[in-house]
């Protein structure tokens, strides 16, 4: 084959960089390393079997409840009404939709786990460094603008197909939203009560974890409902690399041209992510929102809580009475 002229008009028809035949070096050093890749895997992959085994060992109904009740605690008795109902039609969808449910849950918690103790930190420490945010800015653009799909092909490449690489594509991906909130809520705090803090002898340790993060935690927590919802959208995207669940029903039934069987996948991650949104956003709701009452002066906490309170209340009052009957 004869050697490509160089052509200023299209020069780059004769110029090759070699980044395809550098892609393939790092699939021969993937297998190559195999050993020093697996126990990562293996991390994950007890992760994931642990949540799913613990999620569908719960029957359905005692499991519905109990994300009711996380509902009504998080954002009050209308939300947790939607989520039951919500539920309810989730089981109602099919007789496997609830156990492929479980399966997804305990992906998209594995994953938001793995982002919660790598951007939290990140986050921090882009607030307060400004070096350290500009340097961390051009990856997070990539990772965000990469399309989703482009991840797939390394982390196969490097671990494999299955839920573990599932995971490790979907942490990667939902990253981004929490480091960024995560210092913007902490760039957005009042700077007089960070001062007015430290005039009081407050440390730095306690100006960030008595002041900073406590005010910061309603964008936090908009950070971590960003990270959930796509954690739940890009486990379906992973459903291409045999990552089990609702998206994988989806694939399927795509494959096999069952529109009632991708119907019901779809409704089903549409619920979840209904549920997983509503349950996020009320654990972001302000003091004001809540009436300004703690957490656990609402929800079936405060309610259990007023109970046991009348309880020792209506006690004293009727030993007195006791003794008076007694002593006639």
């Amino acid at each position: 084959m004869a050697d490509e002229t160089f052509d200023i008009l299209d020069p780059f028809s004769s110029i090759d960089l070699g980044i395809a035949d550098s892609a393939d070096g790092i699939k021969d050093w993937a297998i190559s390393n195999r050993d020093l890749i697996q126990p990562m895997k293996d991390f994950f992959n007890g992760i994931v079997v642990s949540i799913d085994s613990a999620l569908n060992a719960v029957p359905p109904m005692i499991m519905l409840v109990i994300i009711t009740l996380i509902a009504w605690q998080a954002a009050g008795r209308r939300t947790a009404i939607v989520v039951g109902a919500c539920l309810v039609a989730l089981g109602l969808l099919d007789p496997n939709a609830w156990s492929l449910a479980m399966t997804t849950l305990a992906i998209v918690i594995s994953a938001v786990i793995a982002c919660l103790i790598i951007g939290l930190p990140l986050g921090v420490l882009a607030a307060k460094s400004d070096t350290f945010e500009k340097s961390m800015r051009p990856l997070l653009d990539l990772m965000q603008t990469i399309p989703a799909f482009v991840y797939l092909v390394p982390v196969v490449m490097l671990v494999g197909i299955g839920n573990v690489s599932g995971v490790i594509v979907t942490i990667i991906f939902a990253l981004p939203p929490l480091i960024r909130l995560t210092s913007l809520g902490i760039r957005g705090v009042n700077q007089s009560v960070v001062e007015a803090a430290r005039a009081f002898g407050a440390s730095p340790r306690q100006i960030l974890f008595k002041v900073e993060l406590p005010l910061a935690t309603p964008t936090i927590l908009a950070g971590v409902n960003q990270t959930i919802m796509l954690s739940l959208s890009m486990v379906v995207i992973a459903s291409m690399i045999s990552v089990r669940g609702l998206g994988n029903e989806v694939l399927r039934a795509m494959g096999r041209l069952d529109a009632g069987k991708a119907i019901v996948g779809g409704l089903g991650i549409v619920i979840l992510a209904i549920v997983l949104d509503r349950i996020s956003q009320g654990m972001g709701q302000s003091g004001r929102e809540r009436g300004h009452r703690h957490w656990w002066q609402g929800g079936p906490v405060g309610l259990v809580l007023a109970l046991s309170r009348a309880r020792n209340a209506s006690a004293p009052a009727a030993e007195p009475a006791l003794k008076t009957t007694q002593s006639n």
